[in-house]
C-alpha cells in the first residue's frame, strides 16, 4: 500500500478541513512547497494535492502553489479539485502533474471522464466523495442521488488509474477511516482504490491494510500535519 500525504490548499495556503467545511480550515503552512519537501525528505513516494477553491470555482485556483510543489519535488503527484475539461487536464498533465483526479465530471459528464482515459492512459483517476454512501460533487457542497459502488462501476471499462474514495464525514474528524464501506468498494470492482479520510493513526492505515481488500493506497492529512503519525513509521508499517 502507497501512503499519499495529502495538501489541501486554500487561498495558497497549506489547509486541513473539518468534515469539508470550508470555513472549518485550520492553516498548517502558508509554503506549500515546503510542506512537500518536507513530505518528500521523509520518504513519501506520492504526493495527493487538492485545489479547494478550485473545487467550488469550477476551474483551478490554486495553480500558483500546485506549480511551485510540482517544481520543488520530484515524486509523482495527484491534483485534484477544478479539473472539469480535456484542456485543463492537458495543461497540468504537461507541467509534470503525474496524475489528474476527475471528480464533480465523473457525475456530470462521464464521457469526458472516459475520453480522458483513453487520451491520457494511466494518467486519470476518478475522485469518489460520499456522505452517507451518496455520491457528493461541487466541493461536497451538492448531494446527489448516485451510490458510491454504481458510479465507480460506470468506469470498469474506462482504463482509469484509481478511484480515491472520500467518507466525507471522516475527512479532518480524526476518528478513523470508513473501512468496511471503503473495501465493500475495493472488492466491488477491479479499479484499484485509494482510501481518504478520518486516517489518524497507524492502527488505522494497519486496519485498511488487513481490511481483505487490495487497497492500492490510503491518504492521511491532518494526523500527519498534528504528528498523530510519523510518516516515516507509517512507511514502514504499509511496506512490511
Amino acid at each position: 500500500m502507497i501512503l499519499y500525504p495529502a495538501i489541501d490548499l486554500k487561498d495558497g495556503q497549506c489547509v486541513r478541513l473539518y468534515k469539508g467545511e470550508m470555513d472549518q480550515a485550520t492553516v498548517f503552512n502558508d509554503d506549500p512547497a515546503a510542506q512537500a519537501m518536507a513530505f518528500v525528505e521523509a520518504g513519501c513516494e506520492w504526493l495527493h494535492l487538492v485545489d479547494l477553491n478550485g473545487a467550488f470555482a469550477g476551474e483551478p485556483v490554486n495553480a500558483a502553489p500546485v506549480e511551485a510543489i510540482l517544481n520543488a519535488t520530484d515524486v509523482p503527484a495527484q491534483l485534484g479539485g477544478g479539473i472539469r475539461d480535456m484542456a485543463t487536464i492537458e495543461t497540468w498533465l504537461s507541467k509534470g502533474l503525474q496524475r489528474v483526479i476527475l471528480g464533480t465530471v465523473a457525475v456530470e459528464n462521464p464521457d469526458l471522464v472516459r475520453e480522458a482515459a483513453r487520451t491520457y492512459e494511466g494518467h486519470v483517476a476518478v475522485g469518489i466523495d460520499a456522505r452517507n454512501g451518496m455520491v457528493a460533487t461541487k466541493g461536497w457542497e451538492e448531494e446527489t442521488d448516485v451510490e458510491v459502488t454504481d458510479l465507480a462501476r460506470q468506469f470498469e471499462d474506462a482504463g482509469i488509474a484509481a478511484i480515491i474514495y472520500t467518507d466525507i464525514n471522516r475527512d479532518g474528524a480524526m476518528q478513523g477511516p470508513n473501512v468496511e464501506a471503503t473495501a465493500a468498494l475495493a472488492n466491488a470492482v477491479s479499479i484499484p482504490v485509494i482510501a481518504s479520510g478520518g486516517v489518524s493513526s497507524l492502527d488505522d492505515l494497519r486496519a485498511l491494510k488487513t481490511s481483505g481488500a487490495p487497497l492500492n493506497g490510503a491518504i492521511s492529512g491532518r494526523a500527519l500535519y498534528d504528528g498523530a503519525i510519523d510518516l516515516k513509521e507509517a512507511l514502514g508499517v504499509l511496506k512490511a
